[in-house]
């Protein structure tokens, strides 16, 4: 399977991220969203990273120019059908997702591989929602993209072996690090991290620890880059709810259960970073604990 134009459903934080990264390893991008604000918000982001590549001499000033130059827009999801990879980037709602692939998979060519970059949801359960099961992944991205060497690749029960190895090759094309996952809820990354980040919240809500000692104590105890609440605020705190909702639902165990205080905040519209409170506010030129 050769993969030189590659599909990007989604012109959000992640999208953006990966059409980035594809456009700098020599892949021809077309970026989209049906949001044609979104898209050029997109655009002059992954123009501004670029530059601050060039700034740092991790690039060349050509490459960047050629980065841009590989990347295209559309507000019609068709025009995707003829890549030869697509990787789905929206909202991390399985209706969303099943209806852009429903949408999709008329208008593709039929070797062309499918992927999402869910963070939690079942792969196999999104694949059988298509016609090629065999040939749909999931391909994990790590935020922020640009900067994170990892990406999950996660297999559903059908898919075959060629599709992975397609994959794989894309991986190390990018310069990343694959890792090989089972279809089971949250994968390995977020298997691992939500529970933690949920612990923490709960250890906020139990009185044991003020936002700012917590993240103290794991930044200097653990040698963690960011506290969890900070971290949380950073990925969204929507997002960490919706990860451990999956947990809980698709494995039953009471360790999964999300903590009260986190679904209070994401009732509340309070996100974290991209709405300028969450465990901080970031209305100001420091961020405050908001507890």
């Amino acid at each position: 399977m050769t993969i030189e134009r590659v599909g990007i459903v989604g012109a959000g934080q992640m999208g953006n991220g990966i059409a980035h990264v594809f456009a700098l390893a020599g892949y021809e991008v077309l970026l989209n969203d049906i949001n044609g604000d979104a898209l050029q918000a997109a655009i002059d982001l992954i123009d501004r990273n670029l530059t601050r590549q060039v700034d740092k001499g991790l690039i060349e000033a050509a490459a960047k120019n050629d980065a841009m130059a590989r990347i295209g827009t559309t507000q019609t999801l068709t025009d995707l059908g003829q890549t030869d990879l697509v990787i789905e980037a929206a909202t991390e709602r399985e209706t969303i997702k099943q209806a852009i692939f429903e949408d999709l998979v008329p208008h593709l060519k039929p070797d062309t591989i499918l992927t999402s970059n869910t963070s939690s949801i079942s792969i196999t359960r999104l694949a059988s929602r298509t016609d090629r099961p065999e040939r749909f992944m999931g391909f994990h991205f790590m935020n922020p993209v640009p900067i994170m060497q990892l990406v999950e690749l996660i297999r559903g029960i059908a898919t075959d072996e060629p599709t992975f190895k397609a994959c794989q090759k894309v991986v190390a094309r990018l310069g990343k690090t694959s890792t090989a996952s089972e279809d089971f809820p949250a994968f390995i990354v977020n298997r691992i991290l939500m529970p933690m980040i949920n612990e923490a919240i709960y250890t906020l809500y139990e009185g044991v620890g003020s936002v700012q000692s917590i993240d103290t104590s794991l930044k200097l105890g653990a040698n963690h880059p960011m506290g969890p609440l900070e971290l949380a605020d950073f990925i969204g705190l929507d997002t960490c709810l919706a990860i451990m909702n999956v947990l809980h639902d698709g494995l039953a165990d009471t360790k999964y259960r999300p903590c009260p205080l986190l679904t209070k905040y994401v009732e509340a519209g309070w996100l974290g970073r991209k709405t300028q409170r969450g465990f901080y506010d970031y209305r100001g030129d420091v961020p405050v604990p908001t507890r």
